[in-house]
């Protein structure tokens, strides 16, 4: 019996054919989504930034023309909120960024489940393997063909812990490299959303009656 035709009929060959499947098909979706972003925001942030001192009507309809961007979402959650304080703008930038994380991190537990659980799945079949090769050997006949047998059989079932190795360790290099973009991006949500800030509360400031009202002559 050949290597994989004995993988085809063991009981976990059908789990961990799953588990590659899953973490393939997550892992695509993630390199998208990672790669429409990178190639759009840092674009978009910079002609914000630039035009909302002077045109904030204009940086508006600009980030909303990419409402698709996690960005975008928190930059208009603050800018379109009316006669906002600066505390309140920084209170919209904050709990918008928190509810657009769970995004940034999606599925980020199937990337661990699957590391977790996929080389159990190969150790499960490589036992239940040697389980059934140990029991086809008869000590007492000194059968040399049988016990040939019995050692390829070993061999064989030692191809689902393998297997199970392989998805775990690629799934976990790419699992670690969306965390650091996950990082990156974190910061970088930051920085934006507090040079924003900073524009917002000198506008705030060049608008506010007290920075109107004439200096009260000396007595």
């Amino acid at each position: 019996m050949g290597a994989f035709e004995s993988l085809s009929q063991s009981v976990v060959a059908l789990p961990l054919l799953l588990a590659s499947l899953m973490a393939t098909t997550l892992t695509c979706e993630r390199l998208w989504f990672w790669n429409r972003i990178s190639k759009r925001q840092q674009k978009l942030v910079r002609a914000v930034l630039e035009s909302y001192a002077q045109q904030p009507q204009a940086a508006i309809a600009r980030l909303k023309k990419h409402t698709d961007l996690p960005i975008a979402r928190i930059f208009l959650a603050a800018v379109t909120l009316p006669e906002a304080t600066p505390e309140e703008f920084r209170l919209a930038l904050e709990s918008t960024a928190q509810g657009e994380l769970p995004l940034l991190k999606r599925f980020s537990t199937a990337f661990n489940t699957i590391v977790g659980i996929a080389p159990l799945l190969g150790l499960l079949g490589t036992i239940l393997g040697l389980m059934q090769a140990l029991a086809s050997l008869d000590l007492g006949t000194g059968d040399s063909d049988r016990a040939l047998n019995v050692v390829s059989g070993i061999g064989e079932a030692l191809i689902t812990t393998a297997i199970g190795l392989a998805i775990a360790i690629l799934t976990l290099i790419f699992a670690n490299f969306f965390q650091g973009l996950y990082r990156r991006q974190r910061a970088f949500i930051q920085e934006a959303g507090g040079q924003l800030e900073l524009l917002y509360r000198q506008q705030h400031r060049q608008q506010s009656p007290l920075h109107d009202r004439p200096d009260r002559p000396d007595p």
